[in-house]
């Protein structure tokens, strides 16, 4: 268990790339799949192909996160990417637009489970008082990912066509996989809110550790403890702050994939070349990176709550400018700017959620904001695709998330700083 210490946030985030990958390779592809020598997609297709594989996020998000606290962080992130990396695979051979979305939406399900589960597993392994930095700084993966995928577009795309992004999006997991099965212990808080002391006990000394202490017994049986970790959100200590955390990830990941889904054709709308429309969506990501590294420390000296609502409300503003037509190099800036608040502010979300909450109940609470946002990040791209539809995306798209991320700060800013356990 020595040696495999150092594996835990490596492996995690990895698996969190994979989800950066996912984040925008639809909205890489979408340009060539609208040619009339391919599927020839229409608004409304594009939406489709966009959406279907969020939807099947959300409920991966909602269901795995809760089956993480029953059957553990390993089995689950494991059997996550296995399936999402499969899925992923198969759209690469998809003969049409309908076994496409299909495909998306299983290929959605494991990675809805993905995120909340490798987010978890980090926090659990981090040391007292880091929780901010170890959220934010396995959400990098998420946006090294994002730009990955963005550059390789520009090159795989021309040269071997867009079903090659599929194939590659699929890779990693011939090696992540085996090295998970190998390498990926099980974490100590989950043992021990299901009773395995003794291991617990070997894990949290191993790596140094507090050993948490669940705050109830975990039901004996599975379908209790589902029924026992969801009710457990809703409790008086928790609803309040349930109820925040849906309003506000719905809020952030509507701006998160709204922006990597629709940023290309919003700026191809606004007159710009093709090349630095994608160019943008690199230069997007190359920010969230940047903005993660500062806000993970900011959040561990004043609080998620506190860090999040800043970033929440410079998020806005910032969108708010993108309306402004600039030269080139201004624009670069100004896209780098917002995506240094922009994607950050979601992730102090996350933060919040992993240090206001149990063991015993971590995933399914991150399960439960992830799930919500993923229904913001349905919406997010349907009334994009709406405006874009109605010839307005420039600049009416640019104000319409100007306004989501202004109410995603007041509505953080209600937000219990410190929950307490039934």
């Amino acid at each position: 268990m020595g040696r495999a210490a150092g594996w835990v946030a490596p492996l995690c985030w990895i698996a969190v790339l994979l989800d950066g990958f996912d984040l925008v390779v639809v909205g890489t592809v979408v340009p060539a799949l609208q040619r009339p020598g391919e599927w020839a997609l229409t608004g409304a297709g594009t939406t489709f192909v966009i959406t279907i594989g969020l939807v099947g996020m959300m409920v991966g998000a909602l269901t795995i996160g809760t089956l993480t606290d029953l059957v553990g962080r390993r089995k689950a992130l494991i059997g996550a990417v296995s399936s999402f990396s499969l899925f992923t695979l198969l759209c690469a051979a998809a003969p049409d637009v309908t076994s496409f979305g299909v495909l998306r939406f299983l290929a959605g399900l494991g990675l809805g489970g993905c995120l909340p589960t490798a987010i978890a597993m980090v926090n659990e392994f981090s040391r007292a008082g880091r929780s901010g930095r170890a959220t934010t700084t396995v959400m990098t993966g998420y946006h090294v990912g994002a730009v990955v995928t963005a550059a390789l577009a520009i090159v795989v795309i021309p040269e071997l066509g867009w079903r090659w992004m599929f194939v590659i999006g699929a890779l990693p997991a011939v090696v992540l996989v085996p090295l998970m099965l190998r390498w990926l212990p099980e974490s100590a808080a989950y043992l021990a809110a299901h009773g395995r002391r003794a291991e617990a006990e070997q894990v949290a000394t191993q790596y140094g550790l507090v050993l948490e202490e669940p705050a109830a017994p975990v039901a004996a049986h599975a379908g209790e403890s589902a029924g026992a970790t969801l009710k457990t959100l809703f409790a008086p200590a928790y609803v309040r702050n349930s109820v925040v955390i849906a309003l506000t990830s719905f809020m952030g990941l509507l701006l998160v994939y709204g922006l990597n889904s629709w940023l290309p054709t919003i700026m191809r709308e606004a007159d710009y070349e093709l090349g630095a429309a994608l160019a943008f969506l690199v230069v997007l990501n190359v920010g969230a990176v940047a903005g993660l590294l500062v806000a993970g420390t900011v959040a561990d000296r004043i609080g998620a709550r506190a860090a999040g609502v800043a970033w929440f409300a410079g998020a806005a503003l910032f969108l708010a400018l993108l309306s402004i037509r600039l030269p080139t190099g201004g624009i670069y800036v100004m896209v780098f700017l917002t995506g240094c608040f922009v994607f950050s502010a979601q992730v102090l979300v996350y933060a919040f959620v992993s240090a206001n909450h149990p063991p015993q109940v971590r995933a399914t609470a991150l399960g439960w904001s992830a799930g919500a946002g993923r229904i913001g990040a349905i919406v997010g791209p349907v009334f994009t695709g709406a405006l874009f539809s109605a010839g307005i995306a420039f600049p009416w798209g640019f104000y319409f998330f100007a306004v989501v991320g202004a109410i995603a700060a007041v509505a953080f800013s209600v937000a219990r700083a410190r929950a307490t356990g039934p």
